[in-house]
This record gives C-alpha cells, structure tokens and sequence, in this order.
C-alpha cells in the first residue's frame, strides 16, 4: 500500500516554488464537546495543521490554480463541518475568481464525532464543485492513500479528469468497517487505484511526482487560448482519384493503416490520456484524450483501429465513454474532434441487454446538439451505426479512402443478393467513398492519400492533423447560435438535393 503524502508535499509538487498563498481562515466553530475539543487539539499539535484540509491558490509554470489538499494526519482527513465550510468557501472563491481547480483527497470519510451533521456535508461540497464546472471551469482531481466514505462518494469523484497515486486504497466502504459489518475481508485487490484504473472508474495511476507534469499539460489544453496560426500558403485543391469503392475498402482494411494512436503521436502537439466511462466501464476500442493540433485546443474522442478486431467491436460502453467525451467537451467549452474508423458496432447477446441501440441514439442525439464546435474526420473504415454514432458535427472530413456504409459491403450484397460475392458491386451503388460522400453533402472535404495512407503514415497523419487545425480555428470564430443553426439545418436537409 503506498505511503501517505502530506498535504503540504502535495502543494511542494505541485505548485511553482514561493507560490501558495493560503485562503484558509480559523475554523468556524462546530460546538464541539470537551472530549471532542481535545481531540482536535491534539489531531493539530500531530498534524501541524488547524482542520483535515488546506486551501489556497499558487501557480503551476505560471497559470494560477486554487487547490484543495486534505490531512491524513488531522483526524484521518475526516470530513466535518468546518472542514467542509472551508472546502465550500475555496470552491465558491475559485469560481468567483475564474480559476481551475485541483483537488487532493485523502480521507476516511464523514467524521464520526459530528455525526449526521457532517455527513450531509459532502451535498454541499457536491454543490458546489457543480456550480463550478457549471461555469465551465476545470476541475482536477487527485486522490491520495487512503480516500474512502463519503468524500470518495462525493467531490472525489466528480473530477472532468480524476487519477490516483499508484497503490492508493480507493472505495465506498472501508475495509476495516467491512470486516467489522459482515465478519469477513473485503476482497484483496480491488479497492486499489490500479483496479479502479482498468476498470473504467478513473482516468490514471499517476505518481506524486508526475503530478505537476500532468497539471500543467491539461491546463495547456484547458486554459491557454489557441496559440495564433502560422502563416501558411492555401490549401491547393488536389484532384482525387476517380478509383473503385471496393478499392478503398481493401486499402482501409490494411493492418498497417495509421489510425487515431499515428494521428496523436506524429500530429498532436499536447495530449492527456482519459480513460472509461467513470462508471466502471471501460473498452479498448474508443480512445478519449485532451489534445491540441498545431495549439488548437480539443478534446479528441476516437475509434482505435488498434483495439478492434472481429471478435472485439465497439459495445454499449465505448458508445457510453463517447458520450463522457461529449460532456466533456462541453462543460469545458472546448471543442469537440472525433474520429472514425470502425469495423461496426457489437454484435452480441451481451451488446443487446446492455443496450447498444440505444447508446447510438443518444450519441447521434447528443453530438448533433452539442453547443461547442465539432469536427468528425473518417479516416478509415466507418460501418453502421457505430460510425454514425460519432459522425454529426459541425465540419465533417474523409481521408481520400475512408468509407462509410449501414452495413459493410459484404453484409448488403448478404442482404440484396444473398451471397457476398457481389460486395464489389454494392459498395459501387451504395455510394459510400469519400468522393461519393462529397458529392452527397455528406462530407465537407477530402484528405488526400498519396497514394494510400499505409505507405506514408507520419505524412498521412501530419496531414490529418494540419487539416484539423484549420477546421478548429475556423469554427471557433463563428458564434454559437449561427453555428448550431447550420449544423442542424445540414442534417435536416441531407439528401434532398
């Protein structure tokens, strides 16, 4: 189990040397009992602190940051009402003052001496977190050994992004109140960081000293405005090869296509990986990162060719992460980019019972109403409704051999001729490459392949990236009602000439 970090390690590690400056004022008197008076006398000579948390504000390289770090040490970081008072008052500042919010529990919970009264503390500390993200201000989560109870239960959850120290005990329920409840061990291994890690519960296991490094490339993508574009030449319009729909399915089927990993490692200038739904549910085959291309600024949400394979399609909990995504985005007020290339969605018992259906209605749902700016690039294959799922945005690009079809071409020459053999054919009459789609309205533009993106994946991805960029920046100078306008009045009148 890892070793406890002190409150004021946390801001040591974090924060630029000299910077904190402390918000904290003497704790409101909760009308403690004599015993209980002594308890907290003796919680702050052990301690060195006045409450089971500090607040305050310092600087991360320069960009201020209000943060909230709790005391193991006073009382087991124990949640009471002035604690909470003075949890409430730094979140309600931070939001006055416009500022991002990192928050560090540690804690076993409600604290027992105040009874009732202090447990229902944490609806106020909820309260005020979502006032917080309400006015679209980031909020940063990093739970330390041990965080239980229910600040776990409360604002140690409700981070845009949340990770934890490696080996952290993270839960509900303690294990020693388990044991003294049910009169047997809490399972080993599963109230770990590391468990809630690959379980979709949060978004990494970071170490202490990393943390810093992780702070300040989120807020690189959630607080530094878009770094001005470079002068570049226009775009030269490039002619696209008039070659058979079937030919582009073959080449987006090619094991060595580059995919949205090549797109974030060869073209994106910051990223910071996410992970899961936040609700236990995690899937390989979509791909949630913060990210900027060429310092344009995006919550980047994708289908990863990578995890994919015949027997591993996207289910109902890659649809559900897709939609945290969109939340995020949102909240953020960031832009939104989303990237498809997908075999389809699951076919499965397991699929249906966990609704997929309807997962790829509320994620078509939510995107076409999304308020902030949106780019959907398909960069390879984009079957079904798993690929419509992620498809209606503001700005939609096709790679030169991307492809989009209800059914693979094999599954409707299945449906139309009762054979595959003439997938050739129905992939020609569908309409479904990029060229069709331009012509359809269904699509904004074409990225070019020279000749196929397999054969100059970094140039492929650059390309991809460079293009994304210019979307971004465009969008981001149209006012929101007139975007949102456009993009519906888009998809209302798709198809009809």
């Amino acid at each position: 189990m890892a070793a406890k970090i002190s409150a004021h390690d946390v801001l040591e590690l974090v924060l630029d040397a000299g910077s904190f400056v402390s918000w904290d004022t003497t704790p409101v008197d909760a009308r403690p009992n004599e015993k209980y008076q002594a308890d907290l006398q003796k919680a702050a000579e052990k301690s060195g602190v006045d409450e089971s948390v500090i607040t305050g504000v310092g600087t991360v390289r320069g960009r201020p940051v209000a943060v909230i770090a709790c005391e193991f040490a006073f009382l087991a970081g124990s949640i009471g009402v002035a604690a909470a008072e003075r949890i409430v008052s730094a979140i309600e500042r931070a939001t006055r003052e416009g500022l991002p919010l990192l928050a560090s529990p540690t804690s076993g919970g409600t604290r027992m001496q105040e009874g009732t009264v202090a447990f229902v503390q944490m609806v106020k500390i909820a309260a005020a977190v979502a006032t917080h993200k309400a006015a679209h201000l980031p909020y940063l989560v990093y739970l330390r050994n041990p965080t239980t109870g229910g600040v776990f239960a409360s604002w140690g959850s409700l981070g845009h992004i949340t990770v934890a120290e490696p080996g952290a005990l993270v839960g509900f329920l303690g294990p020693r109140v388990y044991e003294a409840l049910y009169g047997e061990k809490f399972p080993e291994g599963v109230q770990t960081s590391e468990n809630l890690y690959r379980n979709g519960v949060i978004d990494g296991v970071v170490p202490a000293t990393r943390l810093r490094r992780l702070v300040h490339r989120a807020l690189r993508v959630l607080i530094d405005a878009p770094t001005p574009a470079a002068a570049t030449e226009p775009v030269p319009a490039v002619d696209i090869p008039d070659v058979p729909a079937w030919q582009s399915v073959m080449l987006s089927r090619r094991s060595d296509r580059p995919g949205i990993r090549h797109l974030l490692r060869h073209a994106a200038t910051e990223q910071v990986p996410l992970s899961g739904t936040g609700q236990g549910e995690t899937e390989g085959t979509v791909l949630l990162s913060l990210a900027r291309f060429r310092g344009a600024p995006c919550v980047l949400l994708g289908q990863d060719r990578a995890g994919q394979s015949a027997l591993n399609t996207m289910g109902p909990a890659a649809l559900r992460e897709a939609r945290r995504g969109m939340r995020l985005a949102e909240e953020l007020q960031i832009p939104l980019v989303l990237v498809i290339d997908t075999l389809g969605a699951a076919l499965s018992q397991e699929a249906e019972e966990r609704g997929l259906a309807p997962e790829i209605a509320r994620c078509i749902s939510d995107l076409v109403t999304l308020k902030t700016p949106t780019v959907s690039v398909l960069l390879g294959q984009g079957t079904g409704g798993g690929a419509l799922a992620f498809l209606p945005a503001d700005r939609v690009l096709a790679a030169q051999n991307g492809w989009l079809a209800p059914l693979p071409p094999e599954g409707a020459s299945a449906i139309v001729h009762r054979d595959t053999t003439h997938a050739p054919e129905m992939a020609a009459a569908q309409g479904i490459r990029s060229l069709d789609l331009l012509r359809d309205g269904v699509i904004d533009a074409i990225i070019p392949e020279h000749p196929d993106a397999a054969d100059e994946a970094v140039d492929f991805s650059k390309r991809v990236g460079e293009a994304i960029s210019r979307e971004l920046r465009a969008l981001t100078g149209v006012p929101e009602s007139e975007r949102f306008a456009a993009r519906l009045a888009r998809y209302r009148n798709l198809g009809l000439g």
